[in-house]
């Protein structure tokens, strides 16, 4: 997909091979046209959006009937202008089309209050497929804006197809590689590998993709799996390996990237193994990574699988003293209905840049030269692993973009509930992330525990809370904690909550109600008065004067303060598929508040020096020296590389 036989712009020919004998600079396809998604569950609108009229679609055509009107100015159909200008020094894009029939096209901009405005314009009367070729200035977006495509007809029909959007590159992009972690999600992860397979233009910009397979039911005791391998040829990586979550798998294809010379390293796209993938953020990523002024992390956004026409958060920040994480940066569109109008009735994007401070690594491509510079993430299992990494590469100078028209569908997380086994992660990690990038305020971390901790204990969350006393408790132990990669961290917390039933969800009709628990018990508006409330309950509480014995409580009412006024809430789980029984036990508060002032006590008085223990730890942590003894450690259990790619980088 890079030309380089193409004039670059106003006619003048690309220059001549270097005589280093490197490839010359060209034209780089940066983003294509797609009309329709990759499945039909995908709202079309997300894509082109048919204003007036009625159009057929397919993928890469869109046929017009008479007086109809579509217009590209919608999630996928879109360049973000402001970004590209934000970010590199491109000067102008080229959107060429293939069209038929008898129209009008239109290459429309919007500024930063999304007025619109037309750039470029061309009739069409061709009874025969012609080129259409339209040229836009990248130079009025610097705060907001982008760039898009509309067609019309008036009394004739108009096909359209192949619409590519290309820039002139200054030097050829660096070699780019996939990396697909993947824990026992099998369908999911060939489900991945076959979106690859099936758009060979969005492969061609990867030179392998490394599938890192942790789990118990591996992908190549598949048949589907070995015609996949067939397919890819010496262009897949399959490697087994222990389980050392997100972190270990990620980090994996980055630790092969970077094995050999710098000079041979490559950029890597990491992709979750359970996304529902467009392979178009292949195109897109790699195409903006080429293009960026100096070594940029550009990341996927997050689309919610359950609800397609929603995105998750265009820009986050945490807040790790507050162990707080995916906070949208303010203009940033947050559970953001992409289908929707605003109060103007114009479209709902993301017309103003907001800036990220990192991005999740459900898709993200990470280039190697920042991994030379800053060390690689940190064995964290998983949680916060994607954080650390973006706020440390921001500390060295190097910018996270969260590109918006590229992303990929994954679970939705309103619908996981947060009192789970991997909550040790986020509590654990959070402290660490807090200890290295931060001042590691105490009174701050300190506070925001004790909160927790509170509102856990009022609501019958005896699990949580021992969830989060062990958190804490592992990371006073210090670095020697992450020295196998966390790995029994995650076993062992599982033990630990299985002593505490309500951390488990059963179905409706084993959880053995009669018919007084069966009436649900809404919850009344948050207290203004957050302290004195919960001081309140824990008073009802102790005298066993709590006004409800027993009841439901919806899954979106089940806040602390509500459940709180039960001896017994059947709280609906998250996802729906179940209950949970939170009973007042007496005993298990005692122990746990017991444990919880001493454990407080110990963050108070020991913290600041365990968070220089940890800073003073960092570069071993992150070193290519500690990931090379976690991988040789397992290296007897992992199981044979069943397809190996080419040594990219070596």
């Amino acid at each position: 997909m890079l030309d380089t036989a193409r004039p670059l712009r106003g006619g003048e020919p690309a220059p001549a091979d270097d005589p280093a004998g490197g490839a010359r600079p060209g034209r780089l396809v940066v983003q294509r046209g797609p009309f329709t998604g990759p499945t039909h569950l995908v709202p079309e609108d997300l894509y082109a959006e048919v204003l007036r009229g009625a159009a057929r679609r397919e993928r890469d055509v869109i046929e017009l009937v008479p007086a109809t009107h579509v217009t590209t100015n919608t999630y996928w159909g879109r360049l973000h202008a402001t970004y590209w200008q934000r970010w590199t020094a491109v000067p102008e894009v080229r959107v060429t089309l293939r069209a038929a029939g008898r129209g009008r096209v239109w290459l429309m901009a919007s500024d930063t209050n999304k007025v619109a405005r037309a750039v470029a314009t061309t009739g069409v009367d061709a009874t025969g497929s012609t080129t259409v070729e339209l040229t836009g200035a990248i130079d009025r977006f610097v705060d907001g804006g982008g760039l898009w495509l509309e067609f019309a007809t008036d009394t004739g029909t108009l096909t359209v197809s192949d619409v590519e959007w290309t820039v002139a590159v200054p030097r050829p992009p660096r070699p780019t590689s996939i990396t697909i972690c993947t824990y026992n999600r099998v369908e999911d992860c060939l489900n991945t590998l076959q979106a690859l397979l099936d758009d060979p233009a969005a492969l061609a910009r990867v030179g392998c993709v490394r599938v890192v397979d942790q789990g118990s039911d591996p992908l190549e005791s598949r048949d589907r799996f070995a015609t996949l391998a067939a397919a890819f040829g010496d262009r897949l990586a399959y490697q087994r390996q222990p389980n050392l979550g997100g972190a270990g798998g990620f980090t994996r294809g980055l630790y092969e990237a970077t094995a050999g010379d710098p000079a041979d390293d490559h950029d890597v796209l990491l992709m979750d193994d359970d996304v529902l993938l467009d392979p178009e953020i292949v195109v897109r990523l790699t195409g903006f990574a080429a293009c960026t002024t100096a070594p940029t992390i550009v990341g996927g956004q997050m689309l919610n699988l359950l609800h397609p026409g929603h995105v998750h958060i265009t820009a986050e920040y945490a807040e790790p003293e507050k162990l707080r994480v995916g906070k949208p940066v303010p203009g940033a569109l947050e559970e953001g209905f992409l289908l929707g109008r605003d109060e103007r009735l114009l479209p709902i994007v993301q017309e103003q840049r907001v800036d990220t401070e990192y991005n999740g690594w459900w898709s993200c491509l990470i280039p190697a030269p920042i991994v030379r510079a800053i060390g690689y993430p940190l064995p964290l299992f998983f949680q916060w692993d994607d954080v650390e990494f973006g706020y440390r590469a921001r500390e060295r100078g190097f910018a996270t973009v969260s590109l918006p028209g590229a992303g990929v569908w994954h679970a939705d997380f309103g619908w996981k509930d947060w009192d789970e086994w991997h909550r040790y992660f986020n509590q654990r990690n959070g402290l660490i992330t807090a200890a290295l990038r931060t001042g590691f305020d105490r009174r701050t971390v300190s506070a925001t525990v004790v909160e927790l901790l509170a509102q856990y204990l009022v609501a019958m969350q005896y699990g949580l809370a021992a969830t989060l006393l062990t958190a804490i408790e592992d990371f006073l132990r210090g670095p020697s904690v992450l020295d196998d990669g966390s790995a029994s961290a995650a076993a062992e917390i599982r033990r630990i909550r299985a002593a505490y039933p309500e951390t488990t969800a059963v179905p409706l009709a084993e959880a053995g109600l009669d018919v007084r628990e069966s009436v649900v018990h809404l919850a009344g508006g948050k207290p203004s008065k957050i302290v004195r409330t919960w001081v309140k309950r824990a008073l009802l509480q102790a005298t066993g004067r709590v006004p409800f014995r027993s009841g439901m409580v919806p899954a979106g009412e089940a806040h602390w303060w509500h459940v709180s006024l039960f001896e017994r809430a059947i709280v609906t789980d998250m996802a729906e598929n179940g209950v949970r029984i939170r009973t007042r036990d007496q005993e298990r508060l005692r122990e746990l508040t017991t444990r919880g002032v001493h454990t407080v006590r110990r963050l108070w008085n020991e913290g600041p020096q365990v968070a220089r223990e940890w800073k003073a730890a960092e570069p071993r942590l992150t070193s290519r020296e500690t990931w090379a003894r976690l991988y040789d450690a397992g290296r007897a259990d992992s199981g044979n590389v069943a397809h190996r790619g080419p040594d990219i980088g070596r």
